[in-house]
């Protein structure tokens, strides 16, 4: 059964790469490549709630690794941001409360809001200035803020909780991660340079 699940989440991966829209990754690259070249001060925070939140973690891992300045929301080492700056929110609904109040944040401080989401009506994506769709699961608990679905521990067969938007959020911000690497010249030598030389 476990091997027969990693094929379907694979098959759901390949069906959402076909319905991601181009144009809207296309805003989100270039307004990362125009950072990378026009604002060398800026910098990347990187929000999400739980294992959104992991899969945040490992992207923004890789933007420091192409050279950005980035940070997780929840470290102790977030510097403020402003309006040369680019927050990046990752919510399957759309409305975790948590992420929804940084998001908020994020644009009082006139920074950049890129939200990713498989629900473009969402509160979140309301406020964006780009949102990128991913497909996760069509059908949500009546409660969709993740912390409340955690303490009433609704969970779902098989692909429980934002399972699907998830490892499709996580390969999609790897293709992210690839096609940047091209548009700014970054070989994987570069990223090994940069890449952690102490860790646990």
């Amino acid at each position: 059964m476990s091997i027969k699940t990693m094929f379907d989440i694979a098959e759901f991966i390949i069906r959402s790469a076909q319905m991601i829209k181009h144009e809207q990754v296309e805003k989100m690259v270039d307004a990362l490549v125009d950072m990378y070249h026009n604002k060398k001060n800026g910098k990347i925070l990187v929000m999400g709630a739980g294992r959104s939140g992991l899969v945040g973690r490992a992207f923004a891992m890789r933007l420091l690794h192409l050279g950005y300045n980035a940070y997780v929301l929840g470290d102790t080492i977030v510097p403020a941001i402003g309006e040369k700056d680019i927050a990046i929110a990752i919510s399957g609904s759309g409305r975790t409360k948590l992420i929804l109040t940084a998001a908020e944040a994020a644009k009082e401080a006139k920074a950049v809001l890129i939200t990713i989401t498989s629900y473009a009506d969402s509160p979140i994506a309301k406020i964006s200035d780009i949102v990128v769709e991913v497909p996760g699961r069509t059908k949500y608990s009546v409660n969709e803020d993740y912390f409340a679905r955690q303490i009433l521990g609704i969970t779902e067969p098989l692909a429980p909780l934002g399972t699907l938007f998830e490892d499709t959020t996580q390969v999609f911000l790897d293709g992210v991660v690839a096609e940047l690497m091209v548009k700014l010249g970054k070989k994987e030598e570069d990223l090994r340079q940069i890449h952690a030389n102490i860790e646990l």
